[in-house]
């Protein structure tokens, strides 16, 4: 037990130390940036992020380490796999500390989008608290190698703190808003992601399941995020009765 609290209050002091960004604030966003960046120097990676999910794939990328890897987070919504969607799925750590070794044909999609990005190592770790799932953080590396049994246990605790901060947010905000910080993006988000597949769904006379994927599809290959293009169908820009998809 008293090793286990001194990973918190080692991890915790880590996040509360980080210094802070213009434009970060004060709120759960500027929070877990700031907790994405202790993580990066921690677990000596290049780049981490923190995505909020819900059952079904809505999502909403929450913070990250630098903007360069916000794309990384998205492009798992937008192709429908990643690290991020496994760990979040399976309620277990995803570990690769090798991208050319298998996670090609795990993820035909992203494993050569994060390749060609420079990439080679990347792990996932669910958000969770008991039953309820609340997303997942990422951690990428620019090299190949695995994590130190110390850097693991420094990553499950960054977790719990990102659970934390996202719980203690979202019981001081209103009710149906996002928590404080997060400028309703994950809420939002969602609610356009919704409308958006029932009104693809209803143009292509398909399921629901099938109107994710065509959107998924049509975000990828106009090398969009998924949210743009659903708050563009919601808006009526992009129509996929009319030959635009």
């Amino acid at each position: 037990m008293a090793v286990v609290d001194e990973f918190i209050v080692r991890v915790t002091r880590l996040v509360a130390d980080e210094p802070a960004r213009p434009g970060d604030g004060h709120g759960v966003a500027g929070m877990l940036r700031r907790l994405c960046s202790a993580a990066e120097r921690a677990l000596s990676a290049n780049g981490a992020g923190v995505s909020v999910l819900a059952a079904g794939g809505m999502r909403g990328v929450a913070a990250v380490s630098a903007p360069a890897y916000e794309p990384l987070e998205e492009l798992q919504f937008s192709l429908g796999e990643g690290p991020c969607l496994d760990a979040f799925a399976s309620r277990q750590p995803v570990l690769v500390p090798d991208l050319s070794d298998g996670a090609m044909g795990r993820w035909p999609g992203y494993a050569p989008a994060l390749h060609d990005r420079g990439v080679r190592a990347v792990f996932a770790f669910p958000l969770q608290i008991g039953a309820a799932r609340l997303g997942a953080l990422d951690v990428f590396r620019d090299e190949v190698g695995s994590l130190t049994a110390d850097e693991f246990r420094n990553a499950l605790t960054f977790a719990d703190i990102a659970v934390t901060t996202l719980l203690d947010g979202q019981a001081r905000a209103a009710p149906g808003a996002a928590a404080d910080g997060l400028d309703d993006e994950v809420v939002g988000q969602r609610a356009e992601l919704f409308q958006a597949q029932g009104m693809v769904a209803v143009q292509l006379g398909v399921s629901l399941a099938d109107a994710l994927a065509r959107l998924r599809a049509y975000a990828y290959a106009e090398d969009r995020a998924l949210g743009e293009v659903a708050r563009d169908v919601v808006a009526r820009r992009v129509s996929f009765d009319s030959g635009q998809s």
